[in-house]
C-alpha cells in the first residue's frame, strides 16, 4: 500500500525540520540507514510549498542553514533518432542548468545557471563543508559533461575536469582526495583523482567501474566518511507500453574504492499522485533519535517534503 504524503493542506507552520542541524556524526548516520528495512514507518512532519518554478530537480545540499538544489530548466526537449547517430541515440535539445540557494521555508536566496551549450543537464551534487560539487551533462547518455566546484557564499563556479559521458551525481571522497561519479542510469562509476588545486589530475587516468546491480538509478548521492556514499533514486516499470509507470525509490550505501553499493532498502513513500519520493533531490540526515529524509520530488511547482523515522 502506498503511503501518501499529507496534502498541502496539511502544511506544518514551523520550519525547526528543515533547519535543525544533524545531531549525530557520520558514523551514526551510516549505522542508522544500514538499520532500515521495508516496514520502517517514515513519519511526516513537515511539507514546505516551492515558490517559485523549480523546473526539474536533480539534487540537494545542505550548507549551512542553506540548501542547494541542482535543477534543469528543458527548453527543447530531446528527440529519439530512427537510428543512434555518432553513438547517440537522440539529439542534444536545448535548456539552462540552474543552481538555486534556498532558505528555510524553500525561498530561493540565491541562483547561479551552470554549463555551456548542449551540456546544460545538472545532477545530483555533494557539499564536503567547503565546497558545492555539481556536474552538468548533455541530456543523453554517452555524451559530455562538465565537473563543477562551486563556493556556496559567492556562488562562483570553476570547471575542475571534463567527462567523455553523461555524468548525473558527484561525490567529493574528502578522506582520499578522490571526485567520484555515476553514469546516466548510474551503470558505470567513475574515481577520478584531484590535484593540489582541486582539479582533477589529467595526468591520471579516471577508474571506471561497471555497476554490478540494477536496483535503482541514482538521483543523488551525499559522502559519507570514510570511503562510501549515500545514494537514492528510482527504478520504474511498466505492465505493458501502454500502462502508467510506477516508480520504487530507495537508498543504499555505495563503496566507493569497489564500485558496488554495499546496502540497498526500499522507500515506501509516494506523493498523492504515486511520484516516488526519491525520484529527485534527497537529503538523507541523522537526528537526535532517528532519521530524517528530506525530499522534492515533483518538476514545477515543487513541495519539500520532511520525513523522520525513530
Amino acid at each position: 500500500m502506498h503511503r501518501f504524503a499529507a496534502p498541502a493542506a496539511g502544511i506544518l507552520l514551523a520550519s525547526a525540520a528543515i533547519t535543525t542541524a544533524v545531531a549525530a556524526g557520520p558514523e551514526v548516520l551510516g549505522q542508522r540507514i544500514e538499520g532500515l528495512s521495508r516496514s520502517t514507518q517514515w513519519r511526516l512532519v513537515e511539507t514546505i510549498p516551492v515558490p517559485f518554478d523549480t523546473y526539474h530537480p536533480q539534487g540537494f545540499a545542505r550548507a549551512g542553514d542553506a540548501i542547494f538544489a541542482s535543477s534543469v530548466e528543458i527548453t527543447v526537449p530531446t528527440k529519439r533518432y530512427a537510428q543512434p547517430q555518432d553513438g547517440m541515440d537522440r539529439d542534444a535539445g536545448q535548456g539552462t542548468g540552474h543552481l538555486f540557494k534556498l532558505d528555510v521555508r524553500g525561498r530561493q536566496i540565491g541562483h547561479v545557471t551552470l554549463g555551456e551549450g548542449s551540456i546544460y543537464h545538472p545532477g545530483g551534487i555533494d557539499y564536503d563543508g567547503r565546497w558545492l560539487w555539481v556536474p552538468v551533462a548533455e541530456y543523453r547518455p554517452n555524451s559530455h559533461s562538465i565537473l563543477y566546484r562551486v563556493d556556496p557564499q559567492t556562488l562562483e563556479a570553476v570547471a575542475v575536469g571534463r567527462v567523455d559521458d553523461h555524468i548525473g551525481g558527484l561525490v567529493h571522497d574528502t578522506d582520499h582526495n578522490t571526485l567520484h561519479g555515476v553514469s546516466w542510469g548510474s551503470r558505470r562509476f567513475y574515481t577520478w583523482r584531484l590535484d593540489a588545486e582541486g582539479r582533477v589530475d589529467a595526468s591520471v587516468p579516471p577508474v571506471v567501474t561497471p555497476n554490478p546491480e540494477h536496483y535503482l538509478d541514482y538521483q543523488d548521492c551525499a559522502y559519507l566518511p570514510v570511503g562510501r556514499a549515500i545514494c537514492t533514486g528510482i527504478t520504474e516499470f511498466r505492465r505493458t507500453p501502454d500502462a502508467p509507470v510506477f516508480g520504487l525509490g530507495g537508498i543504499e550505501i555505495v563503496d566507493l574504492a569497489a564500485g558496488r553499493p554495499t546496502f540497498q532498502v526500499p522507500v515506501l513513500l509516494w506523493t498523492e499522485d504515486g511520484t516516488a519520493m526519491t525520484r529527485n533531490p534527497v537529503l538523507v540526515e541523522a537526528t537526535q533519535q532517528g532519521l530524517r529524509l528530506t525530499a522534492m520530488p515533483e518538476d514545477g511547482q515543487s513541495r519539500i517534503f520532511v520525513y523522520e523515522t525513530p
